[in-house]
């Protein structure tokens, strides 16, 4: 169950090994998202993603947390690792494939475009408490 407050959500899902149970949890609605959609997600060995998709309006960012294998953007295939962050334009016909160890990653969707300011120009400082 999530927490919500004024400034603030929190949700602990558990482990990311005990993600593989559920294959995906979306935590837009959890946490009360305004402005991206965040997933977590998990790709038993040898197996493709659900669907190839793309977007109206929605870039989306993947970062690989454990596993590997392949993504596919349009007809470019490229190997992905822990570590791996990768982009997609939301024209970008976008699936993945995992590979023997299978995979669990985060997706993170955005508007494309709609990041009007830097971490730099948006911070305001505040004294500690």
């Amino acid at each position: 169950m999530a927490e919500n407050t004024k400034n603030y959500s929190t949700k602990n899902i558990g482990t990311f090994e005990k993600l593989s149970e559920k294959g995906r949890i979306e935590l837009g609605n959890e946490l009360g998202l305004t402005g991206c959609e965040i997933s977590l997600n998990s790709l038993p060995a040898g197996r493709s993603s659900p669907f190839w998709h793309t977007h109206t309006l929605n870039e989306e960012t993947y970062i690989v947390i454990s596993g590997n294998g392949t993504f596919k953007v349009d007809d470019d295939v490229f190997p992905i690792e822990e570590g791996s962050v990768v982009r997609v334009a939301p024209a970008g016909v976008r699936g993945i494939n995992s590979g023997s160890a299978g995979l669990v990653y985060i997706c993170i969707q955005a508007q494309e475009n709609s990041l009007t300011q830097k971490t730099q120009n948006d911070g305001n400082m505040v004294p500690v408490k």
